[in-house]
């Protein structure tokens, strides 16, 4: 895209694929183009009230990431948004804030994500609706204070454009708004998104284990709790995938193919955990994990249990760096730091919500993760100017994120 293209000639978001498990329904939702056209509508919308389209973004895009883990998709938009930021006033560096840190921030924040949290209960052997209510909680409190950070750096670049952190490129200035509107929403499109909503409010109902959310941890469960998890989950995204397709007009052969492309794409999420559990095997089998349990226990017997909460934060925060796969990363992690737990005396979720906060924090920066790096070469940000703007909000988040788990283990 040239530096002086408007609005109109910007081409649309790219469709791709899902990175992780469970891909199906939401590769085939972006086959029918529903997704892409409903995040333009919604720019569209938001034009002449540019900070509420930059908080819509934001939001958006952190419940995504709250509940299936949108990262990557992310990369399809900035060739939507930066030329809608640059017209509205703001620099390219506002556009990698509301895409990196919005869905950074829900990801960090996940709650029924399956690929990150879904993943570590499981192999912490709890469910996956264990501490939900402080990772809801957590997701209220850091999606807020990371929209006014991105609002405040926005507002500030549009007083003085020279306080710009990402710099201005040739014909920055020159794009300007217009009012030319996206191409209305099908009746076909609009059902796309009801039921790929749908599909996913009825994927966060039927994982919680609402007898535990409502009466407290020793409560039976409700006979109208499902329990469901990763078999049943497949099932309704597979299933979800189906009627999508044909609601969204594809035909057998397109339907088959994304459906195909996106299950294809967890094979080699499905290789790393095959290689983490085949290291936490090994390690089993030849007694090392209980080595490093037992030197460890006299260690976390000796702390209390929010020192150990946030101790869980702290050493999770180098691995992040070293394996920035979050499946390979809890695969690995929670056989050890899940009994540790016990130890400690601190429910075993609250281990997987400190390793999914270190996990989310480490990767709003991470220079490994497509994420960042394809999202700041697409906006044209050098990567030091993108670390200036984005480490004093970490900086703010890790003192949050370590207040919320000492709390946690505090109030037990």
């Amino acid at each position: 895209m040239s530096d002086t293209a408007t609005l109109e000639d910007a081409p649309k978001p790219v469709r791709h694929k899902k990175k992780r498990g469970f891909p199906s329904t939401y590769t085939v939702a972006f086959a029918t183009g529903a997704l892409d056209s409903g995040i333009g509508r919604l720019a569209f919308k938001l034009r002449n009230r540019s900070i509420l389209l930059i908080v819509g973004i934001m939001v958006v895009f952190a419940i995504a990431g709250t509940v299936e883990g949108f990262a990557e998709e992310t990369l399809g938009f900035y060739a939507l948004l930066v030329p809608l930021t640059l017209a509205l006033g703001y620099d390219r560096m506002t556009a990698v804030g509301a895409i990196i840190a919005g869905a950074g921030i829900g990801v960090l924040c996940s709650t029924v994500n399956p690929f990150a949290t879904g993943t570590a209960s499981s192999a912490a052997g709890i469910a996956i609706g264990d501490g939900i209510v402080l990772r809801l909680a957590m997701l209220i409190v850091l999606t807020a204070v990371t929209v006014a950070y991105v609002i405040w750096y926005a507002r500030r670049v549009k007083a003085d454009p020279d306080k710009s952190w990402s710099g201005w490129q040739p014909g920055d200035h020159e794009v300007k708004a217009d009012e030319h509107e996206p191409d209305p929403m099908t009746r076909r499109r609009v059902a796309v998104l009801w039921l790929v909503g749908l599909t996913f409010a009825f994927m966060i109902f039927s994982i919680i284990p609402w007898g535990t959310v409502i009466k407290g941890p020793d409560a039976q469960p409700f006979g109208w709790e499902l329990g469901w998890y990763f078999p049943e989950l497949t099932a309704l995204f597979l299933v979800g995938a189906i009627v999508v397709g044909l609601v969204g007009g594809l035909g057998e052969t397109k339907m088959s193919e994304n459906i195909g492309k996106g299950f294809s794409d967890f094979v080699g999420a499905g290789f790393v955990i095959v290689l983490a559990r085949g290291v936490t095997v090994i390690m089993n089998n030849t007694r090392i994990t209980s080595t490093v349990l037992h030197a460890l226990e006299g260690v976390v017997s000796g702390t209390s249990s929010a020192a150990f909460a946030v101790a869980v934060f702290l050493v999770n925060v180098p691995l992040a760096f070293l394996i920035p796969s979050t499946s390979g990363h809890a695969t690995l992690a929670m056989p050890i730091m899940a009994p540790l737990a016990d130890f400690a005396h601190v429910p075993r979720s609250l281990v997987v919500t400190g390793w999914q906060s270190a996990s989310g924090w480490a990767n709003l920066v991470t220079p490994t993760t497509a994420v960042v790096t394809g999202g700041i070469a697409l906006a044209k940000v050098r990567y030091d100017r993108y670390v200036k703007f984005i480490v004093p909000l970490m900086v703010i988040l890790f003192v949050l994120i370590c207040v919320f788990l000492a709390g946690a283990a505090w109030i037990g």
